[in-house]
């Protein structure tokens, strides 16, 4: 140590020993500083780590390790209110409906869900309906409004690049959307809204009959599965739906929007295709 040092050798070896008791392990500084040189009164006060313990001491036993913490409580269920007037004609409608063709020809002559009377199309979905996997999102947006099938914009078109990347062409899935048309101005849907829509949605499934339902985004998640928890929570389960008398193994993952906005998602996304992709080639 130098002769016009402020404080001797030991004490910069207690302030060490010190640093490394609290933790310290990195600079925090791009460049290193002269404590030292103004701030011996301030490091006089601070005080010295007890000395170590010589051979033989007893040395008091270390402190109890905390209680693990509780193991994360399970999706809480979401209770819808009491069906409404529209939601009770929709089921008659949707009950009645033997195949897919008379679904949408009854969910065209379907006036009770208020979004039809600010949408130009009906967007009741694309694809082939006999695929082994069905995709849900959460609504048409301006494009599928004006060509009249979900997923065609800029999201339809990443999803079917996503899709492609497990090998599955547009006509191996087939795609819907939780409400089937466009809410003003691509806002969220409400819950009536959302109610009318439900009973036609789960007859599609029923007819459907997928092996597979791919939830897109959180709308579509919890509205399917019936909870309030996010869709980060969410993705990358294996969850079960019931329709028909069956029960269809389903998965959340994230909307292609939220991709388009996010990219670094992506690989979150990629992992849950990957799980639906062994699912569907039978080695899951």
């Amino acid at each position: 140590m130098q002769a016009n040092d402020p404080y001797p050798d030991d004490m910069a070896v207690e302030l060490l020993r010190w640093y490394r008791a609290m933790g310290v392990d990195e600079a925090v500084a791009d460049t290193p500083q002269d404590w030292s040189s103004h701030n011996a009164e301030r490091l006089a006060e601070v005080p010295l780590a007890p000395a170590r313990p010589q051979t033989g001491a007893r040395i008091a036993p270390p402190a109890a390790r905390p209680a693990a913490p509780p193991p994360p409580a399970p999706p809480r269920t979401v209770h819808l209110p009491p069906a409404d007037a529209s939601t009770l004609a929709a089921r008659e409608l949707a009950r009645d409906a033997p195949d897919l063709a008379a679904l949408e020809a009854a969910l065209a002559g379907f006036d009770l869900c208020p979004l039809k009377k600010t949408a130009k199309s009906l967007c009741f979905a694309r694809g082939n309906p006999k695929a082994r996997l069905m995709l849900i999102g959460e609504a048409p947006g301006r494009d599928e409004d004006l060509e009249g099938a979900p997923f065609v914009g800029r999201a339809g078109q990443l999803l079917d690049k996503m899709l492609a990347s497990i090998g599955l062409g547009r006509d191996e899935a087939y795609i819907t959307n939780v409400v089937y048309w466009r809410p003003p101005g691509n806002r969220t849907p409400t819950p009536q809204e959302v109610q009318a829509c439900q009973p036609f949605l789960q007859r599609q499934i029923e007819l459907v009959a997928p092996e597979v339902l791919l939830l897109l985004g959180g709308a579509a998640a919890k509205q399917l599965l019936a909870t309030d928890q996010g869709i980060t929570k969410l993705r990358g389960k294996w969850m079960s739906y019931e329709a028909g008398g069956r029960t269809i193994r389903t998965m959340a993952t994230l909307h292609p929007a939220y991709l388009l906005r996010t990219p670094v998602a992506k690989r979150q996304a990629w992992r849950d295709l990957l799980m639906v992709k062994s699912v569907l080639d039978g080695t899951d």
